[in-house]
């Protein structure tokens, strides 16, 4: 691989790898079946690694984008749904990193070190993609607060949060520059967590949809000022976007263990799968593209680390790691034949995870629209 680790990063991912093997990996299949595991997440707070990025000022490690992807691209060897809840509340840490008060920092940045969860509200009903399409209203009140109405849809740990970054509209006549950013705590009167959605896969994930029903916050629950929230959320995307690519990328790579392992041992016509020319060029196959993806995680992690605008390599990135990890997946059923659609295997349950990246976080189609965008911009 191109990209050169240093010997923390390398120390790094030798715990996570080793944290994934012994208490993720293990618990896959029963995740799959029962949803998220608040033991697995006691176990990973016990390690440190949610405080990856928090500054040391706040508790944290005060490492960066690339300890991130890291930690990431291992747990999602695993389980992508776990992988999936601690990248999100990463996104929330980092807005409240580059936007928060000082107070905010100290309450919420110290929270998520002692093992606190954020879920990033943005996504509605009738906004996915189209991220300035929000409908929820927050209406400043004469004593500075602001009540919020309305819902959200598809939001992951919203079950399980300790906070919640809501995005709203404060001044519909300023579309997107009117969209405001609000840091809430669990418990608020209004904030009403609705019935967890049956997902086709991340189904380790927490995942409901979220009712604003007259939800009273403090002024100071505004994160940053009015009109910020819409370029926050952009810059959240690009930093989920890299996560992402972390993510297909751990799956991809699981596939190709069970894929590899399977075709070394299964004997046909008299000699092990492998030896096969139709099989081994398969094989050949999801390598080289896991390779790609690697580098290319690697690189827009760095990118970003350096605070380089990296928006079109994250989009690249991600659509080449979701797009072929979904071919893979189904290159590694292929070869394991019947026993690829069994459960047993689990490499169904990895293409049915994987599905949710080329939707997530603006789907292959938008990230099409971005790198489009760049290229034929004049």
């Amino acid at each position: 691989m191109g990209y050169k680790f240093t010997e923390e990063q390398k120390d790094i991912q030798a715990m996570v790898r080793d944290f994934t093997k012994k208490e993720v990996e293990p618990r896959g299949r029963e995740m799959d079946q029962n949803g998220w595991c608040h033991e697995l997440y006691q176990k990973y707070i016990e390690t440190g690694l949610q405080s990856t990025p928090i500054p040391e000022e706040y508790g944290g490690a005060g490492l960066g984008d690339v300890e991130c992807a890291i930690i990431t691209h291992e747990l999602a060897k695993g389980d992508a749904g776990f992988a999936m809840a601690m990248e999100i509340s990463w996104v929330c840490t980092d807005m409240i990193l580059k936007h928060g008060s000082e107070a905010q920092k100290q309450k919420y940045l110290s929270g998520v070190v002692d093992g606190g969860l954020f879920a990033f509200c943005l996504t509605e009903p009738g906004a996915g993609s189209d991220a300035a399409g929000l409908r929820t209203r927050a209406k400043k009140q004469a004593d500075g607060s602001y009540v919020i109405n309305g819902s959200k849809a598809w939001i992951t740990n919203s079950g399980i949060a300790d906070y919640y970054v809501i995005m709203a509209v404060t001044d519909p006549e300023k579309g997107a520059n009117g969209i405001s950013a609000f840091i809430v705590d669990k418990g608020t009167p209004g904030l009403i967590v609705d019935a967890e959605e049956d997902k086709m896969g991340m189904r380790s994930s927490d995942t409901h949809g979220l009712t604003f029903d007259d939800l009273k916050v403090p002024a100071q629950a505004l994160l940053d000022k009015e009109g910020m929230g819409f370029k926050m959320a952009m810059e959240g995307l690009d930093g989920g976007r890299v996560s992402c690519t972390a993510i297909s990328t751990g799956i991809a790579e699981h596939a190709l263990d069970i894929a590899k392992n399977y075709a070394l041992e299964r004997v046909a016509f008299g000699k092990p799968i492998a030896k096969h020319q139709a099989v081994a060029f398969k094989i050949a196959d999801m390598a080289m593209y896991i390779e790609a993806m690697k580098l290319m995680l690697y690189d827009v992690a760095e990118m970003k680390a350096s605070g380089i605008r990296c928006s079109v390599q994250a989009a690249e990135a991600k659509l080449f790691a979701a797009s072929h990890t979904t071919t893979i997946c189904l290159d590694a059923i292929q070869i394991l034949g019947g026993n690829g659609y069994s459960k047993e295997y689990n490499v169904e349950r990895l293409m049915r995870d994987n599905k949710l990246m080329e939707i997530g976080e603006g789907t292959n189609e938008v990230q099409r629209i971005v790198i489009s965008g760049a290229i034929l911009k004049k």
